[in-house]
C-alpha cells in the first residue's frame, strides 16, 4: 500500500513540505503509512497568525453555525468510522474493534460539542446597589494550541479542538509523530464540513514544534497531554507569558481487589484495563493490589488469561492485544519488566522479551508481574504498556494507604461488595475519577476527566468542564 504523503494545515490550505518524517505499521514494521513535513518555527508562525486573523470572525458568527459544522463533521466521521477507523489501527497498532470504537468516539465528541456550542450561558444578578443591573457571559478566549499523544490518535485532538471551536476560539494543533495520518484525517473532515480557514490549524512535525507553540506570544491558552517531564517544560513555558495551561499527564492507576469481590468479575476487569489496548491508557490499570484472601487464586487466574490473549496484527480480526506503537514505547516496556524482576517480583505471564510473529512488529505479550512492594520502580513509575504489576494487602486500610502513594491521581477503583468500603473508597482516594466495580480504563466523553497531583493541572477536560477551560467570563453593570 502506497505511504500517504501529508501536508500540514494551515489558513485553510494544504501546505506542502519535503517531508522526511514517517509514521511506520506497528504490526508490520516494513510498512510506511505516511511520510510528513517536519514543522518549523516559522511555519508555527504563520499557523498561529492564521488562526488569530480567523478567530474574530468565527467567535461573531452565531452558534448555530459552529454546531452545525461540528454536528456535520461528527456524521462524516461516524460514516467513515471503518475506513478511518483501519488507518489508525494501521497507524497506531490498536485492534480494529478498538480503532473503529475510537473513531466513533471522536465523531459523537464533535455532535456533544455542536450541542454545547448553543448553551454557552450567563447570569443576571441583582447589585447591591439600587437601579443596577449585573449580567455575567462567556466570551472566547482567543487562540489555542493543542498538543496530542499517540495513544488515542483521533479521540484526545477532536476532545480538545470540539470544545475550543465550540465557543468561537481558533486552534493550532500538533499530533504526535506516530500518529500523524490520523490526524490529518480529522482535520480533512473539518474543513469538508465547511470550518472557515484557519479556524483550525495543523503543524506536524518534532518537539520543537510543540515548544514553539507553548512559547508563542499570540497562543493565549495551551492544552497538552504527554509525559510529565514535557508537560513541566510547556507549563514553564505557557505560565512564563501568562497564557492559560492545561495538562494531563498519565497516572499509575491502583485497583482494590477485595476478598468480598465478585471473583470473575475482578478477574475481567483487571484483565481488561490492564492489557486491552496493549496497555497503551492512561487511565490503566497498572498496579493492582489484591487481599491476602483471594491473592494466590487471583494470581493465578489473571495469569491464565493473559497467557490466552491472542496477540497479533492490528488488522487480524482473531487478535486481541495488538503490538505496542513504536520501538522505543516497546524497548521502554521491556525495560520497566527487567527492573521489576530485579528488585524481587515474580513473573506469572509475559516475559522480557518480544515477541516474534509472521511479520516484523513491536509486539509483546502480556505481562503480570507479582509479589511486588508498593515503592518498586513498577509501581511508581507509568509503564504505559501491558504491563501488570501486584501488591498483596491485609486490610482495607492499608490497601487506601498504598494507593494513595506516588506522584499520580487520575484514575482509582476498587472491587467490592461492601457499600462501606465502596464508599469510603470514592471519598478518600487521592484521584480525579473513581470506579467501583468497573475498570479504572474507559470513560464518558461527556463528562469531566481529569486527575489530581502530578497527573492533571488546570480545568478538567470533557463534557461540561470544558467550558472553564475555553472561555473567559466578562461582568457587565448596567444603570437604568
Amino acid at each position: 500500500m502506497t505511504a500517504q504523503k501529508l501536508t500540514h494545515f494551515i489558513g485553510g490550505k494544504e501546505i506542502a513540505a519535503p517531508t522526511p518524517l514517517e509514521s511506520i505499521n506497528p504490526s508490520n514494521t516494513g510498512e510506511v503509512i505516511a511520510t510528513f513535513p517536519e514543522g518549523t518555527a516559522e511555519d508555527v508562525n504563520d499557523a498561529v497568525e492564521a488562526a488569530r486573523k480567523a478567530q474574530p470572525g468565527w467567535a461573531a458568527s452565531s452558534p448555530e453555525v459552529r454546531s452545525d459544522i461540528l454536528d456535520k463533521a461528527g456524521s462524516i466521521i461516524l460514516e467513515r468510522r471503518e475506513t478511518i477507523g483501519k488507518l489508525l489501527a494501521r497507524e497506531e497498532g490498536k485492534t480494529l474493534p478498538e480503532a473503529i470504537g475510537e473513531t466513533a468516539r471522536a465523531g459523537r465528541i464533535l455532535k456533544y460539542f455542536a450541542g454545547e456550542a448553543l448553551r454557552r450561558h450567563g447570569q443576571n444578578l441583582e447589585s447591591t446597589r439600587p437601579g443596577v443591573e449585573v449580567q455575567t457571559y462567556r466570551e472566547a478566549v482567543g487562540v489555542f494550541g493543542l498538543i496530542t499523544p499517540w495513544n488515542f490518535p483521533i479521540a484526545i485532538p477532536a476532545w480538545k479542538l470540539a470544545p475550543a471551536i465550540a465557543f468561537g476560539n481558533a486552534v493550532v494543533l500538533k499530533p504526535a509523530n506516530p500518529t500523524s495520518a490520523t490526524a490529518h484525517a480529522l482535520i480533512s473532515v473539518l474543513h469538508e464540513a465547511g470550518l472557515p480557514a484557519g479556524v483550525v490549524n495543523m503543524v506536524l512535525g518534532r518537539g520543537n514544534v510543540g515548544d514553539a507553540i507553548a512559547k508563542h506570544p499570540d497562543v493565549q491558552g495551551v492544552s497538552f497531554t504527554g509525559s510529565q517531564a514535557v508537560g513541566s517544560k510547556v507549563a514553564a513555558a505557557a505560565v512564563a507569558r501568562q497564557a492559560r495551561v492545561q495538562l494531563e499527564m498519565g497516572g499509575k492507576n491502583p485497583l482494590v481487589v477485595m476478598d468480598d469481590a465478585e471473583f470473575d468479575r475482578a478477574v475481567q476487569i483487571a484483565v481488561d484495563g490492564g492489557y486491552f489496548a496493549t496497555g497503551q491508557r492512561c487511565t490503566a490499570s497498572s498496579r493492582v493490589f489484591v487481599q491476602e484472601g483471594i491473592y494466590d487464586k487471583f494470581i493465578a487466574t489473571v495469569a491464565e488469561r493473559a497467557k490466552a490473549l491472542k496477540v497479533g496484527d492490528a488488522l487480524d480480526p482473531s487478535t486481541q492485544m495488538g503490538p505496542a506503537v513504536t520501538d522505543i514505547q516497546l524497548a521502554g516496556n521491556l525495560k520497566y519488566i527487567d527492573i521489576a524482576l530485579k528488585q524481587g517480583g515474580r513473573l506469572l505471564a509475559g516475559g522480557a522479551e518480544g515477541l516474534k510473529l509472521a511479520t516484523p512488529g513491536y509486539y509483546m505479550s502480556p505481562t503480570l508481574i507479582v509479589d511486588t512492594k508498593a515503592g518498586d520502580t513498577i509501581n511508581q513509575e507509568e509503564v504505559f504498556g501491558p504491563v501488570v504489576s501486584v501488591v498483596k494487602f491485609k486490610t482495607y486500610e492499608e490497601a487506601l494507604e498504598l494507593c494513595n502513594a506516588g506522584n499520580f491521581g487520575l484514575s482509582a477503583g476498587i472491587v467490592t461488595t461492601s457499600l462501606k468500603h465502596a464508599r469510603h473508597f470514592q471519598r478518600n482516594i487521592k484521584a480525579g475519577m473513581v470506579m467501583i466495580n468497573l475498570p479504572t480504563a474507559g470513560v464518558d466523553y461527556h463528562v469531566p476527566f481529569g486527575g489530581t497531583r502530578g497527573s492533571s493541572y488546570g480545568p478538567r477536560e470533557q463534557g461540561f468542564s470544558a467550558v472553564e477551560f475555553y472561555t473567559t467570563i466578562k461582568t457587565a453593570y448596567s444603570f437604568s
